[in-house]
């Protein structure tokens, strides 16, 4: 505990670091001889020992030495790369349930297989999750071969996998895949109606590669499982014609700090003339103001090649921290159908959720959890608040050469971007390589063509395709190379200098905007400088820059227009240089609030999601679920004399005609127990014969239908009930979230509200699963088909019957089912 405040506020763990050095030296080094002795087959019955140690009672820390050593060894001859010491350092920090903040080039990739393979000796699985499925597959068959040669197994999640190729690989020692992958497959697992359709194991050991960008970057963006809606989308391409005849600053105002607009009353008069209602905010036009506001947003604050690109009339969101394009992600809440609609491209259908969970509360599911990153500290606070995680500052194998130079500022964008060129074109005249960041697709075009008029080839990535990206960044070191990049493209893939750069100077980084995260900028810096090598960075800015424009404040550029300064000629102010800094971390701190909003309401919700989790496991777990219904039916029996039989009251004031009424929808045949024939029996008789008669019916009921059918329906039904209400009760818990801000507008706490409201719309929400099961339980009729129809194997079928609910009131299909005759 001590140690851990003394980092705190020291911003330290140097200590540790120097323990984890004396191990390696005192420890790990002096087996190296030793193992290299050994012939292949007897270093990789090493996995077989260390596995047999374990069952007999030693523990991880125990063979960690040895366990790591025999890796370094079985790298050097599969691969032909031996272990840094410091990446075996951070190896330890990695195993421990840490983060290790290293610079690129250190060999990260390396550095994950000793704490893999060691927590891979447990059986449990290893999860090593990337950014992508070109980076989750080339670090599977690379370093899947150190792995393999000492016994273990390997698996790699990617996209359009089916289901057996799936839980082949979640049953590997060690799986690879990416977050996105890995996230919708626990909530897949969990909307399964057979426990051997699950495709995960309990959530062992997970290691995060680029820990910052999943963790931080991504973490505002909850993971969603939907279905197909039923609302129309007309409505979207109406509004969207009509929305550019508004006039900010008169119909609408933009908040660029917040990243809001919001209709003004002039504005909502206007859209109420142009679609012809009375009152846009009336109760039977919900839909519509919902629309409106969706397609006010997506014509003023999403801007085409910046938040998204279209390509063959498909909307695709780019990632703003990766540049990245973002497939098969769409934005929630209408926001990606408005867009669409302001395209011209076709509208999807508004879908309803299914299943839902931020990556937060994912990860935090593992029973240890690490991460590694050049870039991590600056976010530590955060790591250690949100998921327990210290940031380890791992020395460098070489000192770094690289010098990160002061940023050069102008009063315009073209200024700034001329002032790019210039540079770009001195450096490239002498055979140095440079590699220009930009923070856009917009940016990186417009470069682009500035450079072609002064004749300089050039590679330009938008980060479309993650192999062309990564076979371009590496690149990026040959001597004469100019290559722009969007943000981070091709982070993950080492940059190598060509022959004769180093004499140069190495690699130029060029960044051509401040990004709202120090972070990011950092992770631009890191692409020169690797392992020693020489190489520089620096920002070229504008006072026009979104960071300056939005939060610099009017009165940098005021002072700077006195000045009487030419767009080309720099700017040298401190003045300036702080208030980027102070910008940045503004901006940080809002997205850090931004993103713990979003978990503690998810937190609501997770502990929701568990609860029912754990309720469809049971379900899926239990042969018999008779005894659960039939406990559910006494609950309700339970309820109904509580209601209409209150032990409070006197007799003659129960009210006998509503209890039998409650107990005839429910489980009682009708006129099966008659009024007369309880009106003088006391409470408890009156109890005892209603759960009598229920257990009766039931028995009787099974005895028709035939038990082993009985069983197959009673999970089918629960699941079916459960899975139905649970959906409904996202969509409520979804539309409370919407409006429980404007409680603060009544001095009350909207989280507090909120979490007060989930818990009441929860208990209501269990007791109509147990309702709706027993209704489904007592009124289910079957019919035996004479040819059975064919089932799908991912689908819950009894073999040629077919389940219905049958009442006055609705015909909805339970469950289409075969079962055997």
């Amino acid at each position: 505990m001590f140690k851990f405040i003394d980092r705190l506020f020291n911003g330290s763990n140097e200590r540790d670091i120097k323990k984890m050095r004396r191990i390696v030296e005192e420890k790990i080094n002096p087996l190296e001889p030793e193992l290299m002795n050994l012939s292949d087959a007897s270093l990789s019955h090493k996995t077989v020992e260390f596995k047999n140690r374990l069952a007999n009672g030693e523990t991880l820390d125990d063979i960690l030495p040895e366990a790591f050593a025999v890796v370094r060894e079985a790298s050097r001859r599969v691969l032909g790369m031996r272990h840094f010491d410091v990446q075996l350092i951070g190896g330890m920090v990695l195993h421990k349930g840490n983060i290790a903040e290293m610079s690129t080039g250190e060999g990260k990739t390396l550095v994950a297989t000793s704490p893999v393979y060691l927590n891979a000796l447990e059986g449990k699985g290893v999860h090593v999750i990337t950014v992508n499925d070109y980076l989750a597959k080339r670090d599977s068959e690379w370093m899947g071969r150190v792995y393999k040669f000492l016994g273990l197994s390997v698996g790699l999640i990617v996209h359009d996998l089916n289901f057996e190729q799936r839980k082949i690989a979640y049953n590997s020692d060690i799986t690879y895949g990416t977050n996105n992958e890995f996230g919708f497959d626990y909530l897949r697992d969990n909307m399964v109606t057979r426990l051997d359709q699950m495709v995960q194991r309990p959530l062992h050991y997970c290691l995060i590669d680029e820990v910052d960008s999943i963790l931080i970057d991504e973490a505002r963006t909850p993971l969603i499982i939907s279905g197909p809606g039923q609302k129309s989308t007309d409505l979207y391409y109406t509004v969207a014609k009509l929305i550019p005849q508004l006039k900010e600053g008169v119909d609408y105002t933009i908040d660029e700090k917040q990243k809001t607009v919001a209709p003004t009353e002039a504005g909502v008069a206007k859209m109420e003339n142009l679609l012809k209602v009375d009152n846009l905010y009336d109760s039977s036009n919900l839909e519509l103001n919902h629309i409106f506001n969706q397609a006010l947003r997506a014509e003023t604050m999403m801007k085409r090649d910046r938040d998204y690109v279209v390509k063959d009339g498909e909307v695709t969101i780019v990632d703003e921290f990766t540049g990245r394009l973002m497939y098969g992600r769409r934005y929630s809440d209408g926001l990606h159908q408005a867009i669409e609609a302001k395209e011209g491209c076709p509208v999807e259908r508004e879908s309803q959720t299914l299943a839902t969970i931020t990556f937060q509360n994912y990860f935090r599911m593992y029973n240890k959890l690490a991460g590694m990153t050049g870039t991590a500290k600056t976010e530590e606070q955060e790591f250690i608040k949100i998921y327990g995680l210290e940031v380890f500052q791992i020395p460098t194998n070489r000192p770094i050469q690289r010098q990160d130079l002061s940023d050069s500022i102008y009063k315009t964008t073209r200024g700034k971007y001329k002032a790019v060129v210039r540079e770009v074109k001195r450096r490239h005249e002498a055979g140095q390589p440079v590699l220009i960041g930009t923070t856009s697709i917009e940016q990186s075009e417009k470069l682009s063509q500035m450079l072609k008029q002064e004749n300089i080839v050039h590679n330009v990535l938008n980060a479309k395709y993650h192999e062309q990206e990564a076979a371009i960044v590496a690149q990026a070191g040959q001597k004469g190379q100019v290559t722009i990049a969007t943000n981070m493209a091709g982070r993950g893939t080492d940059i190598i200098l060509g022959e004769g750069v180093a004499e140069l100077g190495g690699l130029v980084i060029i960044g051509t905007e401040r990004h709202e995260s120090r972070r990011i900028d950092n992770q631009l810096r890191g692409r020169a400088g690797r392992q020693g090598d020489p190489g520089s960075s620096q920002f070229f800015l504008s006072l026009d820059d979104n960071l300056m424009r939005i939060f610099g404040g009017d009165n940098i550029k005021k002072f700077m227009e006195k000045m009487g300064l030419d767009e080309d000629e720099e700017i040298k102010s401190k003045m300036v240089s702080n208030a980027i800094r102070k910008a940045q971390q503004r901006v940080e701190n809002r997205n850090f609030e931004t993103r713990k909003y979003v978990l503690e309401y998810d937190d609501v919700m997770n502990q929701q999601r568990h609860v029912l989790y754990e309720q469809r496991r049971r379900i899926l777990d239990g042969n018999e679920m008779k005894e659960q219904i039939l406990r559910m039916v006494d609950d309700l029996i339970i309820k109904a004399m509580s209601i209409y039989a209150d032990e409070k009251l006197y007799p003659e004031e129960w009210d006998f005609a509503g209890l039998i009424k409650y107990c005839e929808k429910y489980f009682l045949a009708p006129n099966e127990i008659l009024l007369e024939t309880i009106e003088n029996l006391s409470r408890e008789d009156i109890e005892e014969l209603l759960i009598k008669s229920a257990h009766d019916t039931y028995e009787s009921r099974e005895k028709s239908i035939g038990a082993e059918l009985m069983r197959e329906l009673e999970k089918a039904v629960m699941l079916k009930v459960v899975d139905a209400k649970w959906m409904e009760h996202l969509d409520n818990m979804e539309m409370l979230k919407e409006g429980i801000n404007l409680r603060s507008y009544g001095q009350r706490n909207p989280l507090v509200e909120y979490k007060m409201e989930a818990f009441d719309m929860f208990e209501a929400m269990e007791q109509t699963i147990v309702e709706t099961i027993v209704l489904y339980m007592y009124h289910i009729q079957v019919r035996v088909n004479e040819q059975p129809p064919v089932a799908p194997a991912a689908e819950n079928h009894l073999e040629g019957a077919t389940a219905h609910y049958v009442d006055d009131n609705s015909n909805e299909v339970v469950a289409n089912a075969d079962v055997k005759e």
